[in-house]
């Protein structure tokens, strides 16, 4: 099969994985501004989310891109998953007994009731457990296994959340004598949402637990220490990333006046996901290629194909950014229906299109994974990281959640420019800077015109995006028609 063919497969596969669960999971979003209105208590469950995609990152430590380095490099393949899942549970152990012990000093220093800390805990470790599992799914293209179980995960997750909050009221209210009453608490919706996400993360890790059955357990302790040094800078790159996707919400919790700022972090959590349909495309888009960047490093001329990659990655990109900033009044109506949050809609283009930056940074991040020169990457994501705190710091105090905004553009921008200009020097990847730099400055020109020169005007933009449009087809058809062949 043609090996583009072949990743744009894998890529629909994973992003299928990855979009129509999220899709699924907007109509949480209604929900929980509709059982909540106050914008303040959906900002901190925005808060708490923050806190545990951090300690995500920590946990995982880099082991999941090595886990697929070691993979592909390695004779004996069964020794690097021995030696990965004892290295995952062994932490995952060591984690769980410490934060149990330490969960109330946990509770004070975050200002977050510590029945919420621990359900954090167990969530956390049930997520940690599955990591190699489904690395070991990509790794081995089992990509509809892979996408399964992702979508019954957020289906299940859905479903409780839509039972515990809209349902169950309605049956205890009409019925308060019913034999499922006694589940029923009032004000209790942030138990509930997190009672779900951990029924749903328990269920998978019980599917999941194929590979541990299975595995003979030797554990390497060389291959362990050649992997952790490969892992050590995916670490360090992972928190910055998270300090640049997350830690906005914590900052404005800190910084903003204490009688409004749980509110503000509400209505920018809210907002923030019309900008989910790039992260979307770019994490499914990541997910495909990542195993295709390592299985090709050793191939002819790779770096041909990593640069004709991005060209796509950028041309789809360029057609998602300016779309959903044309339907952005739209879609607000549909995921973010209470008007309560609409405050917030300034913040979407900024979001949208550092989004697109890092989705970029991601694919010109190809040239430090496949020489084994990861600590560049954690470099360029600090770089980023501290970018994000400094403007954080510094503007939130004047421009609240538009400071944030404006400092994830600034800090997923300087990362791509950054792994680009390296990368040059390092790994010389023929990009096609022209045509890159067309699609990406002409996208971001006709979105400032929809969006803040006609105001958002629904004719002018569609009118924008058509001609957009147009132009894709009349330069790239040609390239279009060879992806759907079988020519290489």
């Amino acid at each position: 099969m043609n090996p583009f063919k072949k990743l744009f497969k894998q890529t629909f596969v994973y992003g299928l994985a990855t979009v129509l669960p999220r899709m699924l999971s907007f109509i949480l979003v209604p929900i929980y501004t509709a059982v909540m209105p106050d914008t303040a208590l959906y900002g901190e469950i925005a808060i708490i989310f923050s806190y545990i995609a951090i300690f995500n990152v920590f946990l995982a430590y880099g082991m999941e891109t090595s886990f697929f380095r070691f993979f592909y490099k390695a004779e004996d393949k069964n020794k690097v998953i021995s030696t990965s899942l004892i290295s995952i549970l062994a932490s995952t152990t060591l984690f769980f007994v410490v934060a149990f012990i330490l969960k109330n000093y946990l509770a004070v220093w975050s200002t977050i009731d510590v029945t919420y800390i621990k359900y954090a805990i167990y969530i956390l470790a049930l997520d940690a457990l599955v990591i190699i599992p489904f690395s070991w799914l990509r790794a081995t293209e089992k990509s509809m296994r892979y996408a399964l179980i992702k979508i019954v995960n957020v289906a299940m997750n859905l479903g409780l959340n839509v039972f515990f909050l809209i349902y169950l009221p309605e049956i205890v209210e009409q019925n308060p004598s019913s034999t499922i009453a006694w589940m029923y608490k009032p004000d209790y919706q942030i138990s509930y949402i997190f009672i779900s996400n951990l029924i749903a993360s328990a269920f998978t890790l019980v599917v999941m637990l194929e590979l541990y059955f299975k595995n003979n357990y030797i554990f390497d302790k060389v291959l362990w220490q050649k992997m952790m040094k490969y892992a050590w800078p995916i670490l360090i790159a992972g928190i910055a990333f998270t300090v640049n996707e997350v830690f906005d919400r914590i900052l404005l919790e800190k910084l903003l006046p204490e009688n409004i700022a749980k509110s503000e972090v509400g209505k920018y959590s809210a907002c923030y996901k019309l900008a989910v349909f790039m992260t979307l495309f770019a994490t499914g888009f990541r997910l495909g290629i990542e195993p295709f960047f390592f299985s090709h490093s050793n191939s002819e001329n790779p770096q041909k194909a990593y640069a004709q990659i991005t060209n796509y990655f950028v041309i789809l990109g360029s057609i998602i950014l300016l779309g959903v900033i044309v339907f952005a009044d739209v879609l607000k109506e549909l995921i973010v229906q209470n008007e309560a949050y609409w405050e917030a809609m300034p913040v979407v283009p900024l979001l949208i299109l550092a989004s697109f930056f890092l989705g970029i940074y991601h694919n010109l991040s190809v040239w430090y994974k496949v020489t084994d020169k990861t600590r560049y990457g954690a470099f360029i994501s600090v770089i980023g990281a501290i970018i994000t705190l400094l403007i954080n710091f510094i503007a939130i105090p004047y421009w609240g959640y538009m400071a944030s905004a404006i400092a994830t553009v600034m800090a997923y921008g300087t990362m791509m420019v950054l792994s680009y200009w390296i990368g040059k020097k390092h790994y010389p990847i023929p990009y096609n800077m022209r045509k890159i730099g067309f699609y990406l400055g002409l996208s971001i020109l006709l979105s400032i015109i929809s969006f803040y020169i006609f105001d958002r005007n629904l004719i002018i933009g569609i009118i924008l995006l058509l001609i957009f449009l147009g132009l894709v087809y009349k330069l790239e058809n040609e390239k279009i028609r060879q992806i759907i062949s079988n020519k290489k």
